[in-house]
């Protein structure tokens, strides 16, 4: 890796990890594309090499919410479990199933969710801590982790949402939550990942340099900024997502 390479890197990442800590994702997003055209790596290390930099970026913004009382401990402990499950039968069932169409549905739900947040629209049935059925979460940690292995996308743009407009959980526990989920989705990938030898670990080191400071920093910026502004901006955020992958995989389709 050339000087110049590392210092995308570095900022690549910070500039993930500000996303990460902001919306609750992973920050594949930044990072995949960046890994192909700007650091070097082939495809797969493109696909591959985010999984485990995404571990220390949810650790770091799991932290930072969590210390300020926004990550629900008894949601995060229902998800889990399933999510796991879910993200190794996505894996499985990656040759299987058309990830193309299955994506675009997924764009239009995020898309229409993503609406729901901007708007503040919750359930009828407010949520209230410790009250909500565990299955409810068990649920939403299932499909993110099957579509994050299925589709090798972050399970925070499916979390995030369906914790706010499914569940009615206010959005900064969301976010803090989803970051502390999705730090033990993105194990089975890595383990997987790392066997097979997709993952470029140089490049992982440069990302996590940037990562770590700019989950803390994005944190931050989340947890101080008003509800009603957050929720603005993490459903425009959540839109563009689903058009930028709606589109891609239209094309892929008709293409294909």
């Amino acid at each position: 890796m050339t000087p110049l390479h590392a210092a995308l890197g570095v900022l690549v990442g910070i500039v993930a990890g500000i996303g990460s800590g902001l919306f609750g994702v992973g920050g594949g997003i930044v990072t995949t594309p960046a890994i192909n055209v700007l650091l070097g790596g082939t495809a797969i290390q493109a696909v591959a090499t985010p999984l485990p930099v995404i571990f220390p970026t949810s650790l770091v913004g799991a932290f930072t919410y969590g210390r300020a009382g926004e990550v629900s401990i008894r949601a995060f402990l229902w998800a889990i479990g399933p999510g796991i499950a879910g993200a190794v039968a996505g894996a499985a069932l990656t040759g299987v199933v058309n990830a193309h169409l299955l994506l675009v549905i997924t764009s239009v739900l995020i898309g229409w969710t993503a609406v729901q947040v901007a708007r503040g629209r919750t359930p009828r049935t407010p949520w209230e801590r410790g009250k909500t059925a565990g299955w409810k979460y068990a649920a939403i940690g299932l499909v993110a982790g099957f579509l994050s292995g299925l589709l090798g996308i972050g399970g925070g743009i499916v979390m995030v949402p369906l914790f706010t407009t499914a569940i009615g959980m206010p959005l900064k526990r969301a976010l803090g939550t989803s970051l502390a989920t999705m730090s033990a989705l993105v194990i089975p990938g890595t383990i997987v990942h790392s066997i097979l030898g997709h993952i470029d670990w140089s490049i992982f080191a440069v990302l996590t340099i940037g990562v770590i400071p700019g989950a803390w920093i994005g944190s931050k910026i989340a947890i101080r900024t008003r509800e009603r502004s957050l929720r603005i901006t993490v459903g425009a955020f959540l839109l563009a997502v689903a058009v930028l992958y709606g589109v891609r995989e239209l094309l892929a389709l008709v293409q294909g």
